[in-house]
Parts: structure tokens; C-alpha cells; sequence
């Protein structure tokens, strides 16, 4: 998964400083490297790129779930270029964020100021361009098909029936999180959608095994929009971070310019709450 900011210098203060996070640059040649709060670049040990994964294959090729990834013994990854705090970011550049050394999610810079400010939530799969198929005959669109993003992967951009944005990640060098559920990292996506029943039908084909099979263990649920938000907001993905303290964390949050966008609720997976950045870009914080 990954933010689409204006400014990913103020996202990586702000996210530092909330999660814990260190990062390192990403170019359009898929180098990285860790970044610490001093600059000083390390080893990067989750892979590069500029495209999030929330997708799992180890029950079913295609799954919204992060993958570990697995690492040759006695082999390290090759560290990268990373930028310095301050130091301007260019088109096509992006942060990798990391928390204790692994990748968990990508700050990228938007190429176009009409774009919305927002987490994308990318379902991983091996095929991305039979996946694509599958979503237009499922009544879905694809808005970006797949196209190639260096030796990384391919990437693609997609909408359901309602017009829920969602991303297609297939990996290539660049395989996804190295972390997931524990503080500070991917915990759910929630889809916010009008008709729970048309979105079971339509992700259930697309990933039945992962979300009904016998051996399900999703980290997706859908919701009816209403439940939490107002009835004319349009369908939509919202990532989830766990954090220990869901009400430390809020102040945390409007200390460093985000915004409280709905307080803490129960839900079937936790007591979350929904905030905003300093940029406009909304997720939840969640306590297990």
C-alpha cells in the first residue's frame, strides 16, 4: 500500500513520528536504501519500489494480505541511494517506509495536484493482466491497466461496480510488507461500500478462497458506508494501522497536524478510529 501525497517530506515527519518509521528513497530504477532520523543510509532489507502490497499467495494465488519476504541464507539485499531529510523529492521518486528494517508501506509523491490524497490499499496476484480481465467481466473497470514498473512488478488501477478505488500488484524484485500486524504496520481494509452483498458476489469471485474458503484468514471485510460514515460518501478502501492505544494515539495525531475524522467505535475486528494527515490523506488507527 502507499500514500499519495503532495508533500512526502511532511509525510515522512509525520508518519515518523507516528508509527515509528524510518525511510529511505526509491527512484524510477527501484534502488533504496533505509534512512534513519539522521540521514545515514543502512542496509534495506524488504525489497524497493514504489508500490505497496497487501497480498498474500500462500493460500490462494491471489489475497489481500501482505507477504514476508523470504530472504536467501547468507545473502544481503542490496542497499540503495536514500535521501536525506530535506532534501527535495523529485517526480517519480518515492519513500520507502520502514519499521525495525522491513518495508511497510510507500509515501509517493503526486505527479499531478488534481489527484486525490489518499491510501491505496493493492491486491496482490500473480496475473494482473488476467486479473484485469476477470474485474471488467465482473462490471468493474480498469482505470490504469497493467503496465510495468521497472524490475519491481507490474501495477494496475481498478475500480469496483460502486467505483471503489483499489491497485493490482503483481511482484516482480519488490514482493511486499516484511511486517503486518503489530504496531505500527498494515493490520485491515475495510471496504465502505452501499450494497455489502453486490461487493461479496463481485471480490468473491475475484478471491474466493482467501475470503470464504475453508482455510480463509482475510485481513479484508466490507462494511455498509452508513455504518460509519455519512450516506453520501462514495464507496471507498480504508487501511487500517494498529497502535496499542487508540486514544494515545489520537493525540498523537492532532499534535502533529492530522485530523480526527471519526472517533473510536467498536467493530468485529477491534476499536478503531478514522484520522486524516496533514495532507487530507484518511486511514484508521486500530486497537486489537
Amino acid at each position: 500500500m502507499e500514500a499519495q501525497l503532495s508533500d512526502v517530506e511532511a509525510g515522512r515527519r509525520f508518519y515518523g513520528e507516528l508509527f515509528g518509521w524510518t525511510f529511505g528513497q526509491t527512484g524510477e530504477d527501484g534502488e533504496d536504501g533505509e534512512t534513519g532520523e539522521d540521514g545515514e543510509t543502512g542496509e534495506s532489507e524488504g525489497g524497493s519500489g514504489g508500490s505497496g502490497d497487501a497480498g498474500d499467495p500462500a493460500s490462494e494465488s491471489e489475497r489481500l494480505k501482505e507477504p514476508e519476504r523470504p530472504k536467501e541464507p547468507g545473502k544481503a539485499e542490496r542497499p540503495g541511494k536514500a535521501g536525506r531529510p530535506g532534501e527535495p523529492q523529485q517526480p517519480g521518486t518515492s519513500l520507502r517506509a520502514y519499521l525495525e528494517g522491513e518495508p511497510v508501506a510507500a509515501l509517493v509523491r503526486k505527479t499531478d495536484g488534481r489527484m486525490p490524497t489518499v491510501w491505496s490499499v493493492y491486491f496482490h496476484t500473480p496475473d494482473a493482466r488476467a486479473l484485469a480481465e476477470r474485474i471488467r467481466a465482473g462490471g468493474g473497470q480498469v482505470v490504469t491497466p497493467p503496465h510495468p514498473v521497472g524490475e519491481l512488478g507490474t501495477a494496475a488501477l481498478a475500480a469496483d461496480p460502486e467505483g471503489a478505488v483499489f491497485a493490482l500488484w503483481e511482484p516482480g524484485g519488490h514482493r511486499g510488507f516484511g511486517r503486518r500486524h503489530e504496531p505500527g504496520t498494515f493490520a485491515w481494509a475495510e471496504l465502505y461500500t452501499r450494497d455489502t452483498e453486490a461487493a461479496n458476489a463481485f471480490y468473491g469471485d475475484l478471491f474466493h478462497d482467501a475470503l470464504f474458503g475453508p482455510d480463509a484468514d482475510p485481513d479484508f471485510g466490507r462494511a455498509p458506508v452508513a455504518d460509519v460514515f455519512p450516506a453520501e460518501m462514495p464507496p471507498h478502501f480504508l487501511v487500517h494501522f494498529l497502535v496499542r492505544d487508540v486514544e494515545a494515539a489520537l493525540g498523537t495525531v492532532a499534535r502533529l497536524g492530522g485530523r480526527v475524522r471519526v472517533p473510536p467505535f467498536e467493530t468485529s475486528y477491534g476499536r478503531a478510529a478514522v484520522v486524516s494527515d496533514g495532507q487530507g490523506a484518511s486511514f484508521a488507527l486500530l486497537q486489537r
